[in-house]
């Protein structure tokens, strides 16, 4: 029986590790292949007692909605402006259609109150929260089946907030 117990922990330890890595080279593939997309913030509070210094963002592609008519899970389809910076078209349940000029953002829903497009924490070393407040756009990395992966904060001129 311990035998048998030693087995699966490492049968799930390695399914496990293997997960893992899957991840992991799931978002490197974004990082080197992805679109870099500019979404405008919206305001929000800036600091966690529990998690130390981060932004919680929330994007301007996701207010002003009328929840009621967008399904829980779907993507939100964007077109870009010459300066990157990605506009909302319209919300849709599949990726298809998808028009020449426009990319996808996979989202959920968790609650009748917000849409989650899954980069809203931007984590930043402790005092140096000052720099990080004239954040403008989120930069985002988007492959072609709507994936995210949050690359930094750029300024009203669109440059990169070390």
């Amino acid at each position: 029986m311990k035998k048998l117990s030693l087995i699966i922990i490492t049968v799930n330890l390695i399914g496990l590790l293997i997960y893992f890595n899957y991840s992991i080279s799931q978002k490197e593939q974004i990082l080197k292949v992805g679109e870099l997309v500019l979404l405008k913030l919206a305001p929000v509070d800036p600091r966690s007692l529990m998690q130390g210094d981060y932004m919680q963002l929330s994007y301007e592609i996701s207010q002003n909605l009328i929840l009621d008519s967008i399904p829980k899970r779907g993507y939100v389809v964007l077109r870009m402006d010459k300066n990157a910076v990605g506009h909302r078209i319209r919300y849709q349940p599949t990726r298809l259609p998808l028009n020449s000029g426009e990319l996808l953002i996979e989202f959920t829903r968790p609650d009748n109150w917000n849409l989650n497009i899954g980069s809203e924490s931007y984590f930043f070393e402790e005092g140096t929260g000052d720099r990080y407040e004239k954040a403008v756009y989120g930069g985002l990395k988007i492959d072609e089946k709507g994936n995210s992966l949050l690359v930094g904060l750029y300024d009203k001129d669109r440059k990169l907030i070390n």
